[in-house]
């Protein structure tokens, strides 16, 4: 019976992440079939804890993340848990040999939001690296299903593409973050008097992370390939709209790229994926 609160599991990831992310919704979507259930289950797992430190006002946040960090490590080490988030993200990390200690990283960033926070040098580095690059070595174990060799080759690529997402979501919900959250992730940048300069010196790491991270795309196993290219096409047209506003605009808006422009894209990304243009 418990196969059915599998499956039941599995539609709930897909959901958050249907319900959350239109750009990584059809990127999983290109997938090898084999591989969307996973993601959807990590996208689901990440998804949830990033709303408990960011959305679950007037509630003991603390303490739900800590409730929520034993109830995972507790159903990876049991093969079950009655939650349908960590039951299907259980799944994977045992399916795929995703290691304890990324999933530690990522709930330690977690935890470093439920404090209002000015990042230094070395907590933004940390919390990147927990939040974001950690998320993308996760993704790559299913990518590479067991192949060490090929894990270690493209590691670094894909630490890149999640540190290059999680620096565009900085921009992107600057003014959110700064103004209702009290966060300033950008270590000695003064938002109060965010300028031009200090959004292109910003934008000068996002561009070497995406282009460091575009040689690994190319490299990944064909099952995945496709997917990932999708979704660093939407993003890094996010970034490039981003780029052209100026920094009084990114402080008072959030900027997106539309359902329409993503289908576009989808379309353009998929004849240069086919014509081996990337």
């Amino acid at each position: 019976m418990k196969a059915k609160f599998d499956i039941l599991s599995a539609k709930f990831s897909k959901t958050i992440t249907n319900h959350y992310s239109t750009s990584f919704s059809l990127g999983i979507y290109f997938l090898n079939k084999k591989l969307r259930g996973p993601i959807y289950a990590i996208y689901g797992f990440v998804r949830l804890a990033d709303e408990i430190v960011d959305s679950f006002y007037d509630y003991p946040k603390a303490s739900l993340l800590a409730e929520f960090r034993d109830d995972c490590f507790k159903a990876i080490e049991r093969g079950i848990s009655v939650n349908p988030v960590l039951n299907s993200f259980q799944q994977a990390v045992n399916q795929y040999g995703i290691k304890p200690e990324l999933i530690s990283l990522f709930l330690n960033s977690m935890a470093m939001d439920l404090d209002d926070n000015v990042y230094t040098p070395d907590k933004y580095n940390e919390y990147i690296l927990g939040s974001a690059e950690v998320v993308g070595l996760m993704c790559l174990c299913v990518f590479t299903n067991g192949d060490e060799a090929n894990y270690e080759r493209l590691k670094e690529p894909a630490m890149k593409l999640g540190s290059a997402f999680q620096k565009v979501n900085f921009l992107r919900d600057l003014n959110s973050d700064y103004h209702d959250l009290n966060r300033s992730y950008f270590p000695q940048v003064d938002l109060a008097a965010f300028s031009d300069d200090d959004k292109r010196a910003i934008e000068e790491d996002i561009r070497n992370d995406f282009n460091a991270a575009l040689k690994g795309i190319k490299e990944l196993p064909s099952t995945s390939r496709k997917g990932v290219y999708l979704a660093y096409v939407y993003y890094k047209q996010l970034f490039l709209k981003i780029s052209h506003a100026p920094a009084g605009q990114v402080m008072t808006e959030r900027i997106r790229v539309s359902n329409r422009q993503k289908f576009v894209l989808m379309f353009d990304s998929l004849i240069r994926y086919k014509l081996n243009t990337l």
